[in-house]
Parts: C-alpha cells; sequence; structure tokens
C-alpha cells in the first residue's frame, strides 16, 4: 500500500506549501480609488515613446488619484483615430498633426480636446559630421529618412519644403521608417543621407551627435524661415538652444509647433481635472528625468493652447490653481 504508507509525507508538503503562501509578500493592490488612464505614445526609438515612458513612471510615483498605462501606437495619426474611437483616453500628438484634425483641415474637426503642451517641436535635418551636405538644397535627390507613416512630422517636414519650392516626395528619395529608431541607424550607416526630425533631446538626434562621427544640423536659414512662414504661417519661429546636443555650440533656429495631450471625447470631466493636477504636481520630477519636459508646464499650456481648445477639467484646474482667471 504505497500510497497510505506516503500520506503523511504529502500531508507535510502541502502544509509547507501553506505556510510558504502565508509568508509571500502581498502584490500592492491598486488603490479602489485611483483612476486608470491609458496613454497613446508612439514606437520605440521616437520622442514620443521615451516621453511618455518617463511620463507614465513619474505621475504614478507621485500621484495617488491616476494610474497612467502606455500604449505603444504608431505615432500621432494612430493616436488621432484611436482617440476619435474611444479605444485610448489620452494621446500623444505632433501639433501639425493635431491642427490638421481639430481645425478639420481636409476632415471633420475632431471632437478632441488638449490636456496639456508637451514641448515645441522646430524641425531640422540631421546629417553625419564627415558628411557633405550643409543645406537643405545639397539633400535634394539624396535618400532622407522623413519618419514613420503614421508620424505628424512628416506634416511638418512637407509644410517646411513645400514653402521653399520642395516636394519631399518628387525632390528627394524618401524613406518611410517601420520605428522610428531606425533613422539614425540609417545615417550612421550612410544608408540615408539625412534624418528629418523635430524637437530639443529627440532621441533620433542625440543618437547622431554622441555617435563617434557625430551630427551635423540643417535648418532653414532666416530668409527661408520668412518664405516658409509666409506660405504655412501657422508655422511658429522655434529655436534649438545651443548645447542640446553634442557638438552644437549655437541655437539652432527653425520653425514647428508644440506637441500636445489629447484627451478622448467622452473622458470624464473629474478625470482629465485629476490628471492636469496630476501633471502639473509632476512638473519638476519629470523635468529632472528630460531636458524636453523642462517645456511641459501648466503655464506653457495656458499660454499656448487657445482657451476653447482646452479640455473644461483642466481648465477648472487651473482656475481652481489661480493660473487661469
Amino acid at each position: 500500500m504505497p500510497l497510505i504508507r506516503n500520506r503523511p509525507l504529502a500531508l507535510a508538503g502541502v502544509f509547507l506549501l501553506l505556510a510558504a503562501l502565508v509568508w509571500l509578500p502581498a502584490t500592492p493592490a491598486q488603490p479602489p480609488n485611483q483612476i486608470r488612464v491609458v496613454l497613446g505614445t508612439a514606437t520605440p526609438g521616437g520622442g514620443f515613446q521615451l516621453f511618455g515612458q518617463h511620463l507614465v513612471e513619474v505621475i504614478n510615483t507621485h500621484s495617488t488619484a491616476i494610474q497612467l498605462e502606455e500604449q505603444p501606437t504608431r505615432g500621432s495619426r494612430q493616436n488621432l483615430a484611436l482617440l476619435e474611437q474611444g479605444a485610448i483616453d489620452i494621446g500623444q500628438v505632433e501639433g501639425n498633426a493635431a491642427r490638421v484634425a481639430l481645425e478639420g483641415i481636409g476632415r471633420d474637426p475632431a471632437r478632441l480636446k488638449v490636456l496639456a503642451v508637451m514641448y515645441p517641436n522646430p524641425g531640422l535635418f540631421v546629417v553625419r559630421a564627415d558628411s557633405p551636405y550643409r543645406s537643405i538644397a545639397d539633400l535634394k535627390g539624396r535618400p532622407i529618412a522623413f519618419g514613420t507613416r503614421a508620424s505628424g512630422l512628416r506634416i511638418l517636414a512637407t509644410d517646411v519644403l513645400d514653402g521653399l519650392g520642395f516636394n519631399p516626395d518628387q525632390d528627394f528619395e524618401p524613406i518611410i521608417l517601420d520605428k522610428a529608431g531606425d533613422g539614425p541607424v540609417l545615417v550612421l550607416e550612410q544608408k540615408a543621407a539625412a534624418l528629418w526630425g523635430a524637437g530639443i533631446g529627440w532621441p533620433g538626434f542625440v543618437k547622431v551627435a554622441d555617435s563617434d562621427v557625430g551630427a551635423r544640423f540643417i535648418a532653414p536659414d532666416a530668409k527661408q524661415i520668412a518664405r516658409i512662414r509666409q506660405k504655412h504661417p501657422h508655422l511658429k519661429p522655434m529655436s534649438v538652444p545651443a548645447n542640446t546636443y553634442r557638438g552644437q555650440h549655437k541655437a539652432i533656429e527653425s520653425v514647428g509647433l508644440w506637441s500636445l495631450i489629447l484627451v478622448r471625447p467622452d473622458l470624464a470631466e473629474d478625470t482629465v481635472y485629476q490628471l492636469a493636477r496630476a501633471l502639473h504636481q509632476s512638473e519638476s520630477a519629470l523635468a529632472e528625468r528630460l531636458v524636453q519636459a523642462r517645456y511641459t508646464t501648466a503655464q506653457n499650456t495656458i499660454e499656448q493652447v487657445p482657451p476653447g481648445q482646452l479640455h473644461p477639467g483642466a481648465a477648472r484646474y487651473y482656475r481652481e490653481a489661480g493660473l487661469l482667471p
């Protein structure tokens, strides 16, 4: 009767297992009143994914009201679609893509509102420091990495180049990326003459600038900026401060728009209020992590966003905080 002889051993094993379970550390439960919010970011290797990752970590560390979750996406255009479908709660959207949606340019106006600004996006090209290219005209006919298919930065590139009389599809050899992180690799391996990008602390620019060969940045000059803005007055003059990237000792002037965090149409006002509050209270912590996050402030949101585009929940928080009349 082997089963009967081994029964005490089996029972002892069960008791040991139960004792071990008793001593296992408990998994911290989500507070019952904490609000789960899904944030749409972008593809790996880009500025949105980097910003979103740090935003999630900072908010979840400093806020007891919000539990933020990152959802990788293909970029601004997909984020707009997901927001309108209600598939994500908030989404990062490049300024030009946001303008097209909110103003209804070539489409019905999106019923989306702004939670906050992220950071300004002055558009530029980056090339290897040992390349012969020194102007936008030098890049004509060359293979250029213009970003991912759903990236709003491609809208910015089209407007900038159109203002100078260029067509990105006809005057260059456009390379459309599967993910943003592929762009700097193509430049460093000399499979692309340049990478188009935008922003301060943008990961693609950082990777080229920090490489052994280094980087050179190409942006429109003062006369070209005037030409661009004459044809596309919605673009704003913007600057990349000196020493933002390794080897970049002078400020770089260009044009662009602010990237935004947008809110889906039916997200509860109280939830957006708590999000605005969490963002405001986390400004210093976020700025310590990312140079571009120094611009992610309630004050910049109020200054850059027209009143009618600001979500009522965010506006209510800013009024209570004394930032809005």
